[in-house]
């Protein structure tokens, strides 16, 4: 269902504002997709030689059918005032769609602070790779597991060393999110660590204690990322990713990769560097355009380590009780990778990418043709099946402590009960996700629920699905009954190519 698109103001008196449907077809990026998308496949298949992967277009088409009501919609109905409301149907993808994304960000940040992550302090580690890391795993995701693995671990040796404990009798926690993008919807592959701000220990009845570690030094913070550094190498290298020879170290060749990884990986590349994947300009930078003053490039962040393309970040934390302030950053490391608002065109029909924050030489915008827009899209899309959120030590799925230590809507076991007791008696609990009506009241203060007109409850009476409904209802009600339509390929841009 089609909902959050945008955040509206708040009404005068305080009060949240009623839901207004978000109508894809009068944006930018929707109208650049349309006009555009079918060239661009074309244009791509012509320069690769091979058809791009289903999956991709696939987020194209879903993308736009998302939020139009053409396409079918829900029927709320006020049964005091019989005020009807059509929701249309979204399309839950996970690539560019500005939408889908907002709703995602607001669920499964509302998710971890209300059911995952304990009421102890969170610092967030993010962990920047080198250009060639990041297409190894854009080509190769396979490897984002052992690579979380190693990151973990290391993190996880330097909290129990803090703590003065040994593995064998504490454990750490942590959610990751994999993120793929930048602010300039570049492709970037790096990860976002919520690591607890200390580890458990296991007390002499088997119940978890908490002990809360010291702030990491910037010497401490280097040494982590330098053994990060060290295993990460040494695990390629034993994967065949990595060949040594004489003292140099390089990736080996990409005969292994799949025939998607072969026809992606231009497009990979050139959102990674910047830079355009094929047509007139291919090879070339993104134009760019500077509207703010250069910032000092010698300065030195507190917590932040790099070394040879890597970076570790560890500054940001967050209180045990300041769950807002943790929902906040949750939000933000979960947010889609574009923003209606940031995408808009110039008198000259290009496509005007406003940075979310301005690059230290005072780069505010990015110029780029529609179809160079469409790569960067293309390349955003993740492979079907690859989950971005993983979780490690005490919150991972099936870890004994797991039951302990996470946020319970049900009362927490008896003290004396053992952690296999506690495991059976909350084994049959699920935590619910919050619903679509209620996310939409707790992040965007929209009401769903209510009529604007009465006050009285909304309740879905009907989905509608079958097409000559849908005209004939569209219809009657003065909306526009057919879905936009979608240009075709156009043989002068492939000859410009």
């Amino acid at each position: 269902m089609q909902a959050i698109g945008r955040q509206p103001q708040r009404a005068p008196d305080g009060a949240p504002v009623h839901y207004d449907r978000h109508r894809p077809e009068q944006t930018t990026l929707y109208r650049l997709v349309q006009q555009h998308a079918a060239t661009f496949f074309a244009q791509a298949e012509d320069a690769a030689g091979a058809d791009l992967p289903q999956f991709v277009k696939d987020e194209f088409d879903a993308f736009l059918e998302c939020g139009i009501l053409a396409h079918g919609f829900l029927r709320l109905h006020c049964g005091d005032c019989g005020h009807d409301k059509l929701v249309a149907f979204s399309c839950k993808r996970r690539g560019f769609c500005p939408s889908c994304g907002a709703r995602r960000m607001a669920q499964t940040a509302a998710h971890l602070v209300d059911h995952v992550i304990p009421h102890v302090p969170v610092r967030q580690w993010v962990l920047s790779l080198p250009i060639p890391l990041r297409l190894l795993l854009a080509a190769q995701p396979k490897l984002v597991t052992p690579v979380l693995q190693v990151v973990h671990r290391v993190i996880t040796r330097h909290l129990l060393g803090q703590a003065g404990l040994k593995p064998e009798e504490a454990n750490s926690g942590a959610v990751t999110l994999i993120q793929r993008f930048g602010s300039a919807a570049n492709l970037n592959i790096h990860l976002h660590c919520l690591v607890l701000d200390g580890v458990y220990r296991r007390s002499a009845d088997g119940t978890p204690e908490f002990v809360e570690v010291p702030e990491p030094t910037d010497e401490a913070l280097q040494a982590v990322l330098h053994k990060i550094i060290t295993r990460l190498m040494g695990l390629l290298t034993r994967r065949g990713v990595l060949v040594e020879e004489e003292g140099s170290t390089y990736m080996a060749d990409n005969d292994g990769d799949s025939d998607e990884a072969r026809t992606l990986r231009p497009l990979h590349a050139a959102a990674c560097t910047y830079r355009i994947a094929f047509g007139p300009r291919a090879g070339q930078k993104v134009l760019t355009l500077q509207g703010a003053m250069p910032r000092e490039t010698d300065f030195k962040q507190h917590l932040c380590a790099d070394i040879d393309g890597f970076s570790l970040h560890a500054a940001v934390r967050c209180g045990a009780d300041d769950r807002q302030a943790l929902e906040q950053l949750c939000r933000y490391i979960t947010r889609p990778a574009l923003a209606n608002e940031r995408v808009q065109t110039n008198a000259a029909g290009q496509v005007v990418l406003k940075l979310k924050t301005a690059w230290r030489d005072g780069t505010t915008h990015l110029l780029m043709s529609p179809l160079e827009f469409m790569q960067r899209l293309a390349a955003l899309v993740p492979r079907p099946r690859l989950h971005l959120i993983r979780f490690h030590g005490v919150l991972a799925p099936n870890a004994k402590l797991r039951a302990w230590v996470v946020p319970q809507e049900l009362e927490p076991p008896a003290q004396a009960a053992p952690p296999a007791e506690c495991e059976a008696s909350c084994a049959h609990h699920h935590p619910v996700r919050l619903s679509w009506a209620k996310l939409l009241k707790r992040v965007f203060e929209i009401d769903m629920e209510h009529c604007p007109n009465c006050g009285g409850e909304l309740k879905i009476i009907a989905a509608i699905l079958e097409q000559p409904v849908i005209e004939k209802i569209l219809t009657h009600l003065g909306l526009q009954a057919r879905a936009p339509p979608r240009a075709p390929a156009r043989g002068q841009a492939l000859q410009a190519a």
